[in-house]
């Protein structure tokens, strides 16, 4: 299980004040030292937090692989073209939202020439693809004949879930990693995991990437970077006991 930690909520700190502070760069390097096997960064449209100067600094200093979001845009793509991540993971994105509320539409009555596109400009010049999806088997199945490296399926709904609504929602990943795996696709998850919600994600053997930001940067206000990191770290790493443990997919009472 590799964790890859979103830095974009310090650099929503720094643009609060249009300031040099906090350093989104000086971030990363303090989830590396935590144990983060990559940095992950959202470089919107409207550059409402992670700005250019982020991107071209972390490709030059991170020790670890940068995953680049983004939207299916030409000026983004022309980016992520240009300074060539280790990947890329187009995603939905709408200015308006506080954050990324759903997978990309992947159905029939969508236009996917956008992603087409971008898929191949990111290919061309070397760079893994990703495409952020609802964990749905149609989703799944066009990611992989659009030509896609690897998928990231959407946690939100299993992370708003109570109860046995969650329990559902942990089956429908575990379903759906399932059959990434078996089409070759490479199978990532994020969004709205947090400490007392990601042991039963993680512990899904067949996804290889959780993508982790707001309740790591959240710690980290409290405890600072490096231990918040190691502590997600600790948790990933002990999930496939702890859950073989509980005898069920939903954490311990009290975890």
């Amino acid at each position: 299980m590799r964790l890859y930690v979103n830095i974009d909520h310090v650099a929503t700190v720094r643009q609060a004040r249009r300031t040099d502070e906090p350093d989104p760069v000086r971030a990363a390097v303090l989830a590396e030292l935590g144990g983060a096997h990559g940095i992950t960064v959202h470089l919107r449209e409207d550059r409402r937090h992670i700005q250019d100067r982020d991107v071209r600094l972390l490709m030059e200093t991170a020790r670890t692989p940068v995953n680049l979001e983004l939207a299916a845009s030409s000026e983004i793509l022309e980016v992520a073209c240009q300074l060539r991540p280790v990947q890329a993971t187009l995603v939905p994105e709408n200015r308006e939202e506080v954050t990324t509320e759903g997978g990309l539409n992947l159905g029939s009555g969508g236009n996917l020439g956008p992603l087409t596109e971008a898929l191949g400009r990111l290919k061309t010049v070397g760079v893994r693809t990703s495409l952020f999806i609802d964990p749905d088997e149609e989703s799944l199945r066009r990611s992989k004949e659009l030509g896609a490296d690897a998928v990231e399926l959407h946690t939100g709904e299993y992370a708003n879930a109570q109860g046995q609504a969650r329990g559902l929602e942990l089956e429908r990943l575990a379903k759906v990693a399932g059959m990434g795996r078996e089409m070759g696709l490479g199978v990532h998850a994020g969004h709205g995991l947090t400490y007392e919600n990601v042991v039963p994600v993680a512990a899904i053997p067949e996804i290889e990437e959780l993508n982790i930001g707001h309740s790591i940067i959240s710690r980290a206000v409290l405890v600072g970077l490096e231990r918040a990191v190691r502590e997600m770290g600790a948790l990933l790493e002990k999930a496939p006991a702890m859950v073989q443990e509980a005898g069920a997919w939903l954490p311990p009472i009290g975890f």
